[in-house]
């Protein structure tokens, strides 16, 4: 329902407006596949998510050929395909990969670590290389931790902070926005990628945002980003000329309020494509 939600909220009609070339491939669907059972006697739908990094990993090293990937999806799990994906595309092009995770979450579980069993908390443990994820896909080429930057944390668990403490992951929870703003961190990893000459994925979940003005998603976090920030880091990511694909994620038509989360998902999306405030449409109170 997720990526049909952002297709009637016009998605390619928005970004066709901005003079690009929209190709919709459709929906996709997962890889058949068989697994052991799982450790984690929580976790769920292993096979499923299991099926759809393979199928993810492959549309994403396909089309990543063609022009950017703008991956859309409910659950966050699509990530370990999407992510994986555009890395090895990164590495066949001999360029270095870095992802921007816009998110209120780390999703650095693993499938052994979950204590909700919901594997959209995993997809940065699998692309990293962590143990635990036997079931999945050989990883075609590791992410470095220290090329990710996570911004917009506000809820993280022990297990989490404990992987992440130890690391070199950028991290930006809504404190540090508070405190400095969220444009100078963004410009701090973005002037990194730019001096390697980085190809940079951009995974923008739903609850990246404050619940008040994005409600549909299950995993709601108060105090998050507000419109006029999403859309700055958006406009600085089009500013950069860096991003080479999108994730979309999260979206549950089904918590939305008339289409407001989808709306804002693509005005969010024109703007990392070239839209401004000046040409930003006003929309209808009614």
């Amino acid at each position: 329902m997720g990526p049909d939600a952002y297709r009637t909220a016009g998605i390619a009609e928005a970004l066709t407006a901005l003079g690009h070339t929209v190709e919709d491939i459709g929906n996709l669907a997962p890889a058949e596949v068989t697994v052991p059972a799982p450790r984690n006697p929580l976790v769920h739908k292993l096979a499923e998510n299991v099926g759809w990094t393979q199928t993810l990993m492959a549309a994403a090293q396909d089309t990543a050929k063609r022009g950017m990937p703008i991956f859309m999806g409910g659950d966050h799990a699509l990530a370990a395909g999407t992510v994986a994906g555009m890395a090895a595309h990164a590495a066949s092009r001999n360029r270095p990969f870095f992802a921007l995770w816009l998110d209120a979450h780390s999703d650095i579980h693993t499938p052994d670590t979950t204590d909700s069993g919901n594997l959209h908390g995993t997809p940065v443990g699998y692309v990293t290389g962590r143990a635990g994820f036997d079931a999945y896909p050989p990883l075609p080429v590791k992410v470095e931790t220290q090329n990710i930057c996570m911004i917009g944390l506000r809820s993280v668990d022990a297990a989490e902070h404990a992987v992440l403490d130890d690391g070199d992951v950028m991290l930006v929870d809504m404190r540090r926005i508070d405190e400095e703003g969220i444009s100078a961190p963004l410009q701090t990893f973005l002037d990194r990628v730019a001096a390697a000459n980085g190809m940079l994925h951009v995974s923008l979940d739903v609850d990246f945002l404050d619940p008040s003005i994005a409600p549909a998603v299950g995993t709601t976090v108060p105090g998050g980003a507000t419109v006029r920030e999403g859309h700055l880091v958006m406009e600085m990511l089009s500013d950069s000329g860096l991003v080479t694909s999108l994730d979309l994620v999260e979206l549950n038509p089904f918590l939305d309020d008339r289409g407001t989360t989808a709306n804002l998902m693509v005005d969010l999306t024109a703007s990392l494509l070239g839209r401004r405030v000046f040409d930003r449409p006003t929309r209808s109170k009614s």
